[in-house]
């Protein structure tokens, strides 16, 4: 007995592996979750990491099982500037709690900012949600209501904002997707966020641009190839997108990519209707984008 208990924290230490780290120099994403609301492949949920010289600054979503490999990539909410949202749907959002539970053992002493989108009658805008989590009275996690009270006396809470479009002044017409303006939504002294909403079904959603260090990173989110997601990412580094349809959407996003002007395309969100076909997609996206294209696993680390 006493040879079995001293022998299982060698086999433990011999089943452990490093996980994937980018460099400490320059901008560099990292892919948390390439997978989407399927379990499937081993894959988590949707999130994304833009690492700036060695620190996780920016968390693009944040699905079941990314908080893990938030871990596993050796980042801390403590060096993050900022979370962004591209809509609320569980497989971007399912692990926000899951992260905020596990910050209250970290040193952070500042306020973390999240932006996501404005609500319709099918989603909450993103305070709502945040509130529906966190709030200390009504919150589904009330126990950690300190995050958004203002009477609780700690420097790092939760701020959660809208993006909203900008209105229509009255009497003007409607503006098409073509006239979308990219709206600044946050920077600091190290980067740049922007973003424009995208269509993405009956859900309110966002495509974001993180820019920093003189390169620049695109988030679609679930948004498809309209006008506004190709002004968003014009000239980008690298457009990170989804890789759930197997029909017309590859032909589609090719073409966007390639009339962008967009360096490197990243493929996440995969799923099983896709999961084999990644030649037949390739194909279809080279009919309009000639540049390197990246099928993402879990904690691939990408150099725009």
């Amino acid at each position: 007995m006493k040879i079995a208990v001293a022998m299982l924290p060698l086999l433990w230490l011999g089943t452990a592996a490093a996980a994937p780290t980018c460099d400490t120099k320059g901008v560099h994403v990292q892919v948390l979750g390439s997978g989407g609301p399927e379990l499937h492949g081993g894959r988590a949920a949707s999130g994304n990491l833009v690492w700036i010289e060695g620190k996780p600054r920016v968390l693009v979503d944040i699905g079941g099982g990314a908080a893990l490999r938030f871990a596993e990539a050796g980042a801390e909410v403590a060096d993050l500037d900022v979370i962004l949202l591209t809509n609320l749907r569980a497989d971007r959002t399912a692990d926000l709690p899951a992260l905020v539970a596990a910050s209250v053992f970290e040193n952070r002493a500042r306020p973390l900012p999240l932006y996501g989108p404005e609500g319709d009658r099918l989603m909450p805008s993103t305070v709502t949600f945040v509130r529906a989590l966190f709030d200390n009275t009504r919150g589904a996690y009330r126990h950690l209501g300190d995050f958004l009270s203002p009477l609780a006396k700690t420097a790092y809470k939760l701020q959660p904002y809208d993006v909203r479009e900008r209105p229509v002044k009255i009497g003007a017409p409607r503006k098409r997707s073509e006239e979308v303006q990219v709206q600044a939504v946050f920077a600091n002294d190290a980067l740049r966020v922007s973003a424009v909403p995208v269509t993405n079904g009956a859900v309110p959603g966002l495509a974001f641009r993180v820019e920093a260090g003189g390169k620049s990173v695109v988030f679609s989110g679930d948004g498809g190839a309209d006008a506004a997601l190709e002004r968003l990412a014009h000239g980008a580094d690298i457009l990170v997108a989804p890789h759930a349809a197997p029909d017309a959407a590859p032909a589609d996003l090719g073409r966007l990519a390639g009339q962008a002007g967009v360096k490197q395309l990243t493929l996440v969100h995969r799923m099983r209707a896709t999961s084999g076909k990644e030649d037949e997609m390739l194909t279809a996206i080279r009919k309009g984008f000639a540049g390197p294209v990246t099928f993402a696993d879990d904690l691939d680390c990408l150099d725009p």
